[in-house]
């Protein structure tokens, strides 16, 4: 055997692998479908809560990090929750370092004169990220349970009435509850991000509640008993996924994490893809750590090392050409109509979740489901900078988190050309775009050597890298993104985050702001 026979060998056990790895995880999407149908009738479905005859203290908080669009906007909402008011506290959990800070202590003010129990909580430094103003504001909260609201979320008026009876049960911990969208139909990319999305919460999270498998509090929309965070040791932040980490301790330690898709919190969806990718990437990241940390506790590898899906179809595009088209070693004809069968298989799976997943939501329509090749195409093309994520988690004990910028993007539109907190860096789309060449590449030589099976993937592969490299460039260009021109200061945001609350007294900036010093560690 020659150095080049081996070599291709290699390559063809390597793409086998991943291969195989992509039809584990593309199995999962059909076990969530199978469970979800099997699990739908109504003996599974979780049962009414009884009524409350006294409702608990429940302390509301909102960590920020520079919010300028969104914070008045939550806030607000935080203020408009239909519960008892000497029930009920509220902490903005502010670690700004921009002008976030001054809008936030204003807010806070008028609401207080409005009689609003709420605090503005401001760390000195950042130590831990959410996770560490979680634990902060919690050493000073009363309440017997704990709802999180992060900076793009709108919690509905009735949202505490609706899921504190459902902590009947003793064992209860948690409450998560469905994500909604303000502004999915504000563009392509928000409409694929939607449907991911719908799937993971209309199918994936209510099927591994029924069928009582381990599952996640997503980091907000949910309700906490404070208990249950103290017996699983509070909010820890040697992950980027700190919900994920604590919502298994939580499971070890027996406490319930029951998900009530029926209640639905409206959240902003990234509108530029660096946001989407930084989300991704923080996602990705955090999950593996998670994995490292907790796997050998729990049997429950699929769901915590999904993101590895991502480097496995990196390996199999990469190798696709060592693997199929070099070299004396051919593949057979059936070896490779094996490999196009589990391909298809591996690829199909999550669209298939993802279109059941709309027509089981209620209020949704089938016909969303034709926005599903843009979610394909998206979801291909933040495949490296994920992986890069996925890969540096198991060297990397790094903890630095990358927010999502959110521009106060809602239902009736919105612009976040020429504002703050957009991407100035167009270079990093050209991995992509190289990618994309690549696999463009990868087609035309798989296709005259006439392996058509995986010529469709191919193809979905070089529009994905292709879109998410050019959307990457383009929207980080110093005349689209703008940002120098942006507004600042309290004045703008006035007329960002003020529409709708008229109501509120005209008072000055000055605000009683509570200033968290860092830990004596």
């Amino acid at each position: 055997m020659t150095l080049i026979e081996a070599a291709q060998l290699l390559a063809s056990l390597l793409n086998c692998m991943a291969l195989m790895g992509l039809l584990l995880y593309g199995l999962n999407a059909y076990v969530m479908i199978a469970l979800h149908w099997r699990t739908s009738r109504g003996r599974h479905a979780v049962p009414a809560p009884p009524d409350v005859s006294v409702w608990p203290l429940v302390t509301v908080q909102l960590p920020l990090y520079n919010e300028r669009y969104v914070a008045r906007r939550l806030l607000q909402a935080a203020a408009n929750l239909d519960y008892p008011t000497d029930r009920l506290e509220i902490q903005v959990l502010d670690d700004s370092t921009d002008d976030t800070k001054g809008i936030v202590a204003e807010m806070v003010q008028r609401l207080q004169a409005r009689g609003v129990d709420i605090a503005h909580m401001h760390r000195v430094e950042r130590t831990g990220f959410k996770a560490g103003a979680l634990a902060a504001g919690l050493e000073k909260a009363r309440g017997e349970f704990v709802a999180i609201f992060d900076a793009d979320f709108v919690p509905p008026s009735d949202f505490l009435r609706r899921t504190i009876p459902h902590f009947a049960e003793s064992r209860v911990g948690v409450v998560q509850t469905r994500w909604g969208h303000l502004n999915q139909d504000f563009s392509l990319l928000t409409r694929a991000q939607s449907l991911g999305i719908d799937g993971h919460f209309g199918v994936e999270q209510t099927a591994r509640c029924r069928g009582h498998l381990l599952l996640n509090f997503n980091g907000t929309a949910g309700i906490w008993r404070r208990s249950a965070i103290e017996d699983a040791g509070g909010w820890a932040h040697d992950t980027l996924t700190e919900d994920l980490d604590l919502s298994y301790r939580a499971q070890l330690r027996q406490w319930q994490i029951l998900y009530v898709p029926e209640i639905v919190c409206p959240a902003e969806l990234p509108v530029v893809i660096s946001g989407f990718k930084s989300q991704q990437r923080r996602w990705a990241k955090g999950s593996i750590q998670t994995a490292v940390k907790l796997l050998p506790l729990v049997l429950s590898f699929v769901h915590l090392t999904y993101y590895m899906i991502h480097p496995l179809m990196l390996v199999v595009v990469l190798l696709s050409i060592p693997a199929f088209a070099v070299g004396g070693l051919m593949p057979s004809k059936t070896a490779l109509a094996l490999k196009s069968i589990v391909f298809a298989l591996a690829s199909v799976g999550p669209a298939c979740m993802l279109i059941y997943a709309q027509l089981v939501l209620p209020a949704r329509r089938w016909h969303h489901a034709l926005w599903l090749p843009s979610l394909l195409v998206i979801g291909v093309g933040v495949a490296w900078s994920t992986s890069l994520a996925v890969l540096s988690a198991f060297w990397s004990r790094d903890p630095h988190f990358v927010r999502t910028p959110k521009f106060g993007i809602g239902p009736g539109g919105g612009q976040w050309r020429g504002r703050r907190y957009a991407s100035s860096h167009p270079w990093g789309g050209l991995a992509e775009l190289g990618l994309g060449l690549y696999c463009a590449w990868t087609a035309w030589v798989l296709g005259e050597q006439g392996h058509y099976g995986v010529l469709p993937f191919m193809l979905l592969y070089t529009a994905g890298f292709l879109t998410v490299g050019a959307l990457t460039v383009l929207q980080a260009m110093p005349g689209v993104r703008g940002a120098a021109g942006d507004e600042t200061g309290t004045q703008s945001l006035a007329r960002d985050g003020s529409r709708g609350h008229s109501d509120l007294p005209k008072l000055g900036s000055s605000c009683t702001t509570v200033v968290i010093a860092p830990e004596s560690s």
